[in-house]
């Protein structure tokens, strides 16, 4: 209880003083101030535990206004109230401890009486224990901001009495020794001195038997909790290793470590303390500590349990975690001896990595071989001789470090062991011998894999909300981030070279392309730090070029388009930092490559705080404002290596990544084309990459890649993709003056035709012969709008290289596609390369705009001819025929290509060449390109050639009437004999002279029969229902010559005849003889072109392919819209054809009269007899019958139709 004199006002000398009477009011203020201060003190005694709060509040802020009165107050309250509770102590000594925290200064006088009064209290032995004795404890560890030295000696007074040490003063000097903050460094350094001292002093007690027992009770004492460091223990251990530092006797030393060792190891403190203890005792006696760790390791309880790696089966939680002592007395050791490890560290490393691979691998293991490292490398950092030291076992350092690494779970972060593995490497990394670059790379590929394939930071948090105490994952990862970055920073420290920066970025590679945006914003960000460092630094060397430059500039640039904005920012950066780097190696002036850059620390700061990020000003297209920058600066070498690196981009699984580095490859290739080199294996990796991605975005930039670089390499690119997809070929002639290149080189790649003898029958020549391919490029390429231009420009080397090419097939016998069972199972067969060929020739004039010649050919089944070599000749000749009877607009280019052929030196292009000019004399280009002589001296030339082929050709040019106009009326005079000749009873004999007739037409060419031809048609149209199969077929065949002939010439003589043989030549598309209708429609065409019918094209197309009821509708059509005038003769033929008794041509005729019947109903009773009608009717009845559905229900539809029609007209 407190005494009720308490609360009058003890009279001091400075109160005293105060009675003077000009100082009355003050003292009066004082006295008010110290009895306010006297209740408050009394109030802590207080149960109101809120009231004691806000008392001890009041009392604080009093003592920043009246330090000196309310401290006297306290002291005279302590001395005062001698039977205060202990309670009620206990909560002063807290205000005061706080006070004098508070306090800028404390007056000396005042400092004594403080210290005096925690002394005295302190070893005070109250039901509040420990916490008492704290609290004044505390006081004491305030005052030692105020009065270090003051304290340092009284406590020494109390220490070294020869008695062993009260707990407080343990408690006090743990503080002390632990609390980094509580101590100047120069006051840290005092404390040091006389911490040797203090043990230097206390050797003599060791030989006290008492004072030694209680030392080593207190060391083994166990721990209050494990989870809590114990200040005294702490001291203990520290005061231990003091005294044994300070002891000259080796054997002395020994034994006290080995007692210590023997001793549990069961809680951290104690571990901890037993290696603090080694460590402080190596610093003099570093052979005695190496000796008893080395024996305590060899022998005992610790050798039974090395190399056992089931924690179950060890029986003694004593000896648990005894290793995880000796890595930790290792790395103190080497902390503590400073200079005189440097040769002990090999051995202790060695140590190190023995215990920690031959154990068993629990948290507490891993976590003490990592302090132990870090000890040993801050110790050797610490060191300035370390640079004259090589250290051979770093490397197994630092792989058992790396398997620390790797064995953190991958899904979480809650401790700091990558932050100390990390550390602890970059350490390892500035000692000697430098690491190789395996190990580098094992390094980087292990830190990359732990650190940037961690989970979100919001998935992490998750992991530890169910933890007692989580960490601040936030800031854990943000410094895991960090030390990253400060390893990456010591490695190119330690070898500041272009090929280093290089290595640690390609490891990155794999990273920045992720498929997961966090890791590769860690990525990005790891490497915008690493350039920005240096580039701010400027310490890479500049003696050797930047070889591999364009690789990182390559890998970064197609992050520029990442739908992250925060990756496009800091891409940016790190590429502007790298484009300073550049600058700098080439001595030139660093410009930002982008404006508003260099915000890498607000970046950071973003990335932690989760807010999105300003983009700078940048263009457009940043990737293409990229690569200009760059190329400008870049060697050859160096860009080579950029368009490898985007290359090699244009596949993965991140499209806007892929699409970037197409956009980044166009722009080189715009710009660099011309000097690209190794442009055969730039097509075959892009074809690669054509084919493998399922994007049709970059199909389109690799083919746009493709389009610039035939601009400037078209014969490699040919040579290239000869048997590649034809999208590869229209890329190629997407640009108008590149396609004509592109032909140029196929047909030069067509004429590269080995001889016959030298080509071994064999698959392989089949499929991949140059030539071969070539022709197939070629027949491809005719359907694509990229090349029509350039193959209507290129048409006369086209056709005459195409049809020298079907001539080398027949030389070669390659007239099959491969069996079945020499093609692939599920492949489709091949197309033999003669029907390749000879398509090729077909769409030629088919795309290139010469369809009627193609229609002529086509009617005419001239391509069969190609089926053999002995009629090859005369489908040649058929094409050029062709060609002049309908004035194609060619002939004068083919014309001087033929010339130019003939002058070949082999046969097969001589023999063609030839072939087109004897059959372009019949047109009226040659004499208007050529003099006759000029003609007849490449005949006679023709004349002397060896090949009697071509021979035999230029003999049958001299043959022809522009050589002699006469030869023209002789042969006219010559026809009505022929006449008389198709009259003949034997059947071989009409035949002959038809063909005779034929080559008479022929021959006369431009000068054509004259007058004469209305009698050969009259004579003709009667055998053009001859029962004779070969009679019809050659008079149908003859009457197209003669019309062929008199096209231009006479036309209104021919036409009668023409027109009255319009319907037999549709009757007879359905005749029974095959020849005879291939005759017809070809005939039947030609009489159209003469009568110049609208929808020829379309006609052609129906007579060629087309079948069933509606072509013949077509066919009827064309014939009465275009033959109006005609109507009755054609009405009447057909009529006339009712009677054939050639089924065939009855149900034709039928099938016309029906259609005339549903268009011109008037017509047919009008000028039909009863006897044709009903024979008309019979026939309907007839085809109801038909095998044809459709052509039975024209019947049934067509009779009762018929029927109402007549009883309209009756």
């Amino acid at each position: 209880m407190v005494k009720a004199t308490g609360i009058l006002l003890k009279k001091s000398k400075s109160s005293q003083a105060a009675f003077a009477p000009q100082d009355h009011k003050i003292f009066m203020e004082d006295a008010y101030n110290s009895a306010i201060c006297f209740k408050l003190l009394r109030d802590l005694g207080s149960s109101d535990i809120p009231r004691v709060k806000m008392v001890t509040k009041k009392l604080n802020n009093m003592a920043k206004i009246e330090q000196n009165m309310v401290l006297e107050t306290i002291n005279n309250y302590f001395m005062d109230n001698l039977e205060l509770s202990a309670k009620h102590r206990y909560r002063l000594f807290q205000v005061l401890e706080s006070i004098i925290l508070e306090a800028p200064e404390i007056q000396d006088d005042w400092g004594e009486r403080c210290i005096g009064l925690a002394l005295e209290n302190m070893t005070k032995t109250t039901e509040l224990e420990d916490i008492y004795q704290d609290a004044a404890s505390n006081v004491l560890l305030a005052m030692c901001k105020h009065s270090c030295n003051l304290v340092f000696s009284k406590i020494e007074e109390d220490f070294l009495t020869g008695i062993f040490p009260h707990r407080s003063l343990l408690y006090v000097l743990g503080i002390i020794s632990t609390n980094d903050e509580l101590l100047t460094p120069t006051q840290r350094d005092h404390w040091q001195e006389q911490l040797i001292q203090i043990g230097a002093r206390s050797v003599q007690f060791l030989t006290v038997d008492g004072w030694a027992k209680s030392l080593m009770l207190a060391v083994t004492r166990p721990d209050r909790t494990y989870a809590e460091q114990n200040p005294e223990k702490t001291f203990l251990f520290i005061y231990y290793g003091m005294i044994l530092r300070a002891a000259n006797n080796s054997s002395m030393v020994r034994k006290h470590l080995r007692s210590l060792l023997d001793t549990s190891h069961q809680s951290l403190q104690q571990r901890e303390g037993i290696a603090l203890t080694i460590g402080l005792t190596a610093a003099r006696h570093l052979d005695d500590a190496w000796a008893v760790l080395d024996q305590f390791g060899r022998t005992g309880p610790l050798k039974q349990i090395l190399n056992n790696f089931n924690i179950k089966e060890e029986e003694d939680p004593k000896w648990r975690w005894a290793r995880s002592t000796i890595l930790l007395s290792y790395g103190q050791m080497a902390a503590k001896a400073k200079e005189n490890i440097l040769p002990w560290v090999d051995n202790i490393s060695s140590r190190m990595v023995f215990y920690f691979q031959s154990s068993y691998w629990d948290d507490t293991l891993k976590q003490s071989f990592l302090e132990a490292v870090l000890l040993l490398v801050g110790a050797i950092s610490r060191n300035e001789g370390a640079h004259s030291y090589e250290f051979t076992q770093v490397p197994e350092l630092i792989n058992s470090l790396l398997v620390l690494m790797k064995k953190e779970p991958q899904d979480t972060l809650c401790t700091t062991t990558r932050q100390q593995v990390m550390c602890a490497i970059s350490g390892l990394c500035k000692l000697r011998p430098v690491l190789d670059f395996k190990r580098k790379s094992k390094i980087l590929f292990t830190c990359f894999q732990s650190v940037f394939k961690l989970p979100l930071v919001e998935a992490l948090e998750k992991h530890t909300c169910l933890l007692a105490d989580p960490p601040d994952i936030q800031k854990l990862y943000m410094d895991t981030m960090t030390t990253l970055d400060e390893l990456l920073q010591s490695l190119i420290t330690e070898n500041p070279k272009p090929e280093e920066l290089h290595c640690m970025l390609g490891h990155m590679y794999s990273w920045l392309a992720s498929e997961k945006v966090h890791e590769r914003q860690r990525a990005v960000r790891s490497c915008m730090v690493l350039l920005k460092f240096l580039a701010q630094k400027a310490f890479l060397d500049t003696t050797e070029e930047f070889g591999r430059i364009g690789h990182i500039v390559g890998m970064l640039g197609m992050l520029c388009q990442d739908p992250d904005k925060d990756i496009q920012q800091l891409v940016l950066e790190a590429i502007n930092y790298l484009y300073q780097i550049l600058l700098h190696q080439k001595g030139l002036n660093a410009p930002d490559l982008f404006r508003n850059m260099g915000q890498s620390e607000e970046t950071c700061l973003s990335l932690s705080e989760q807010e999105p990020i300003p983009m700078p000003e940048i263009p457009l297209n940043p990737s293409s404002h990229i690569i200009k920058e760059f190329s400008r600066h870049f060697s050859l070498p160096q860009m080579k290596d950029l368009i490898q690196t985007v290359m090699d981009g244009l596949r993965g699984n991140l499209d806007f990544r892929m699409e970037t580095a197409g956009d980044m490859l166009i722009v080189i290739l715009e710009d660099f084309g011309p000097w690209v080199e190794k442009v055969s294996d730039i097509s075959q990796i892009l074809y690669c990459h054509f084919t493998s991605t399922d994007s049709v975005n970059v199909k389109k930039k690799i083919l746009k890649a493709i389009t610039l670089l035939s601009r400037y390499h078209t014969q490699e690119l040919v040579n290239s993709f000869l048997n590649e997809t034809i999208n590869i070929w229209r890329a190629m002639g997407l640009e108008k003056l590149t396609a004509p290149k592109v032909l140029h080189v196929l047909l030069t790649k067509l004429q590269e035709r080995p001889r016959s003898a030298e080509v071994t029958k064999t698959k392989e020549t089949e499929l991949y012969l140059d030539s071969l391919a070539a022709m197939n490029t070629l027949y491809e390429i005719q359907y694509c709008r990229e090349y029509k231009e350039a193959v209507q420009n290129w048409y006369p080397q086209l056709l005459l290289g195409l049809l020298t090419q079907l001539h080398y097939i027949f030389e070669l016998g390659l007239l099959e596609s491969p069996k079945k069972n020499e093609t692939s199972q599920g492949a489709e067969p091949t197309t033999s390369p003669q029907r390749t060929s000879l398509d090729s020739v077909k769409s030629l004039l088919y795309t290139s705009g010469h369809w009627k010649d193609f229609a002529q050919l086509e009617l005419q089944g001239a391509w069969d001819l190609f089926s053999s070599f002995d009629t090859y000749n005369q489908g040649v000749t058929l094409i050029a025929r062709a060609m002049v009877h309908n004035s194609c607009s060619q002939i004068k280019g083919l014309l001087y290509q033929t010339i130019s052929n003939v002058e070949a030196k082999l046969e097969r292009d001589k023999k063609v060449a030839s072939l087109f000019f004897t059959e372009f004399l019949n047109s009226p280009v040659i004499l208007e390109e050529l003099p006759k002589q000029a003609i007849l001296s490449h005949l006679h030339q023709g004349l002397a050639d060896p090949n009697p082929s071509i021979r035999v050709i230029s003999l049958q040019g001299l043959k022809n009437v522009i050589f002699d106009s006469e030869k023209g009326n002789l042969l006219r005079a010559q026809l009505p004999a022929f006449l008389e000749g198709f009259y003949h009873e034997n059947e071989q004999v009409v035949i002959r002279v038809m063909s005779t007739v034929a080559d008479v037409l022929y021959c006369l060419g431009q000068q054509g029969t004259g007058h004469q031809c209305q009698e050969i048609a009259l004579n003709l149209r009667n055998f053009f229902d001859d029962d004779r199969d070969k009679v019809r077929a050659s008079a149908i065949s003859l009457f197209a010559d003669l019309v062929i002939s008199m096209e231009g010439k006479d036309y209104y003589t021919l036409k009668p005849q023409v027109h009255q043989s319009l319907i037999p030549l549709l009757m007879h598309l359905k005749d029974e003889c095959p020849a005879v209708i291939t005759k017809s429609k070809f005939t039947f065409y030609r009489c159209a072109v003469f009568l110049n019918w609208k929808l020829r094209h379309t006609l052609f197309c129906t007579l060629a392919w087309e079948e069933g009821l509606s072509a013949r509708h077509f066919l009827f059509s064309c014939l009465m819209e275009n033959s109006d005038e005609d109507f009755q003769i054609h009405l009447s033929q057909a009529l006339r054809y009712l009677h054939s008794h050639h089924q065939n041509l009855k149900i034709s005729a039928a099938l016309f009269i029906g259609y005339i019947i549903c268009y011109y109903p008037d017509a047919i009773f009008q000028k039909a007899r009863d006897s044709d009608l009903a024979l008309f009717y019979s026939t309907l009845e007839e085809l109801k019958q038909d095998p044809e559905q459709a052509i039975r229900d024209f019947a049934t539809k067509h009779i009762v139709f018929l029927d109402e029609v007549s009883k309209m007209m009756h």
